[in-house]
């Protein structure tokens, strides 16, 4: 429902509008889908954050992380549920386990060298994940992404690691374990999406 109805404002938007190419009307109609697609499903993971008791830390984990995520990539659901229930695992989860899991302090540090280690790998050999609805095909583009990844990455872990609020290095390390899940190919096909160079290279075959 969402979706047709940003597709008919967008229709409404290039019929009014001049000069409106086929670039443009995909720049539109994503900004139009952020507007009514993107930003209820923030403002109810902040709702449940605040009704769980963790709404400051949710507010945090997502400024902090969303620059990552934007880097990096990563699957996206065909449903507005499934994005809703997705975007709620990579948030509120590495909360909860930070809030109520206790670990020794000495762990966090090797934790966030794996993590720092791991996320390194996938983000040279994956990053940054595009989907066939908004594809990454511009070498140049691809790198800058790539070279941002690397940068959020060290500064999240600078954090994690400096932060005297443990809480908060802890749901950085594993939000950051968490959103790189996404951007792997087991998790494209276990969600049926495809990344946008497959797309881009069926259709030139």
């Amino acid at each position: 429902m969402i979706d047709k109805f940003c597709n008919f404002l967008t229709s409404k938007i290039k019929e009014n509008v001049e000069n409106i190419d086929e670039e443009k009307e995909l720049i539109i109609n994503f900004g139009v889908k952020l507007i009514f697609g993107e930003l209820p499903k923030i403002i109810i993971l902040f709702i449940i954050g605040f009704i769980l008791g963790i709404g400051w830390y949710t507010l945090i984990l997502f400024f902090l992380l969303a620059p990552y995520r934007s880097f990096t990539g990563g699957f996206h659901l065909k449903t507005h549920l499934g994005c809703m229930i997705t975007t709620s695992i990579l948030y509120l989860i590495p909360i909860i386990l930070a809030k109520f899991i206790s670990i020794p302090q000495i762990f966090l540090y090797i934790s966030a060298i794996l993590v720092g280690i791991l996320s390194t790998i996938l983000i040279t050999k994956y990053a940054p994940a595009d989907t066939e609805n908004i594809p990454i095909l511009s070498i140049k583009e691809r790198k800058s992404k790539k070279i941002k990844a690397y940068i959020a990455l060290a500064i999240l872990l600078a954090i994690s690691i400096l932060i005297p609020d443990k809480i908060i290095s802890w749901m950085l390390i594993y939000g950051i374990f968490l959103q790189n899940l996404t951007i792997l190919p087991i998790s494209y096909k276990l969600t049926k999406n495809k990344y946008g160079y497959e797309v881009y290279a069926e259709e030139s075959l």
